[in-house]
């Protein structure tokens, strides 16, 4: 489904598991080229330790960079699956404060997996996600590895134009 940036905000914000985990979507960047998140620590994600519990880190991680591929995709054409494949978290200390992170997806990042839904018609790649306090103190490093499928792709098909492209070919 196709939604423009606000919407899509709003409706994150507000999805169950990232709301009671604390986990706030500040903003989507334009053409869903990245976002900005904020895990607020709370009572309702607190553990033993008061630092912000390892599970709500990692979720807060989890769904940006499919949600960011699959919206790029759908708006040039394609029909995908994506989904996140594995993840990895290494924990560099306690997070007894508010973490902030930014996920961006460059245009290279674009062309490149582009390439691979037009040759193989599927693309995986890992990428990092850093989370700081405000005074930009790092506390933990996640990479996760990212699957996009092309959903419309046939191997024998010997027309390898994007779906974006072939309105503008066939007029």
């Amino acid at each position: 489904m196709q939604a423009s940036e606000n919407l899509l905000k709003w409706a994150m914000r507000f999805y169950p598991p990232l709301f009671f985990q604390r986990i706030w979507v500040q903003r989507f960047h334009k053409d869903f080229r990245g976002v900005d998140i904020k895990i607020n620590r709370s009572l309702l994600n607190k553990n033993y330790n008061s630092s912000i519990f390892g599970g709500t880190i990692f979720s807060a991680t989890d769904p940006f960079y499919a949600v960011l591929f699959d919206q790029i995709f759908q708006r040039k054409g394609y029909t995908n699956l994506v989904w996140l494949k594995s993840a990895e978290i290494q924990y560099i200390k306690p997070a007894k404060r508010n973490l902030f992170f930014t996920i961006k997806v460059s245009e290279e990042e674009i062309i490149q997996a582009e390439e691979h839904l037009l040759q193989e018609g599927k693309y995986v790649a890992s990428f990092d996600i850093e989370l700081f306090d405000t005074d930009g103190i790092l506390y933990v490093k996640v990479k996760n590895e990212v699957y996009i499928r092309n959903l419309n792709f046939n191997r024998n098909d010997s027309n390898k134009t994007p779906p974006s492209l072939q309105q503008t070919k066939d007029n």
